[in-house]
C-alpha cells in the first residue's frame, strides 16, 4: 500500500517546524557548516523550495534554494542556486522522499533561463540527479571537502574554472 504524501510550498510551513527538523536531522550544530557561510545575510527562494508532509500530514522533509555566486578571480560574479539542505526525517530517509524533493524543485527551474545550480553532499547520492564534481579550482568559505562539492547545469563548463563560492546580493 502506498503512502500518501503531499507537496507544499515550504512558505506555507510554520519556520518553527523547518527549524525544528534541520535540527533532527543535521543538528543544532548545523549553523558551523560551511553552506551556510556561502548564503550568509541571502533568504531562500520561495520558488524553489519546498515540504514534504507524510500521510499523517507531518513535516516529513524539505528542500531549499538560495541564491549564490561564484567570484572568478577578476571579481566577477556567477550566479547559482545553491541546492539544499535537503532534509528528510531520519526514519523516512531512503523512502523516496529526497528523490520527490529533488525532482519538485528541477521541474520549477524555468527551463528557459536554467541557472547551474551547486551543493555539498554526497556524491553517489546526488549524481542520480546530474550533478557532478565541481572544477577543483572552486574554493568554499570555511571547512570543505572537494568530492562534495557538486554542481549541475545545462553546460557547467562555460562555469569559470576558479572562484570562491558566496553570496549573491
Amino acid at each position: 500500500m502506498n503512502a500518501t504524501r503531499t507537496l507544499i510550498p515550504l512558505d506555507a510551513v510554520d519556520p518553527a517546524m523547518v527549524e525544528e527538523l534541520l535540527d533532527v536531522v543535521f543538528g543544532p550544530e548545523r549553523h558551523a557548516r560551511t553552506a551556510y557561510a556561502i548564503r550568509e545575510g541571502t533568504d531562500w527562494l520561495p520558488a524553489l523550495s519546498f515540504a514534504a508532509l507524510d500521510e499523517d500530514e507531518r513535516l516529513a522533509g524539505t528542500i531549499q534554494a538560495w541564491p549564490v555566486a561564484l567570484a572568478d578571480p577578476k571579481g566577477r560574479n556567477h550566479p547559482l542556486i545553491m541546492v539544499g539542505p535537503v532534509a528528510i526525517l531520519p526514519e523516512l530517509q531512503g523512502t523516496g522522499y529526497g528523490r520527490m524533493l529533488m525532482a519538485a524543485q528541477a521541474s520549477a527551474l524555468d527551463p528557459a533561463a536554467p541557472l547551474p545550480q551547486v551543493l555539498i553532499g554526497d556524491a553517489p547520492y546526488y549524481g542520480k540527479f546530474g550533478f557532478t564534481q565541481a572544477p577543483r579550482g572552486w574554493r568554499c568559505p570555511g571547512p570543505w571537502e572537494p568530492e562534495r562539492l557538486l554542481v549541475r547545469g545545462a553546460d557547467p563548463a562555460v562555469l569559470p574554472q576558479e572562484g570562491v563560492l558566496g553570496p549573491w546580493h
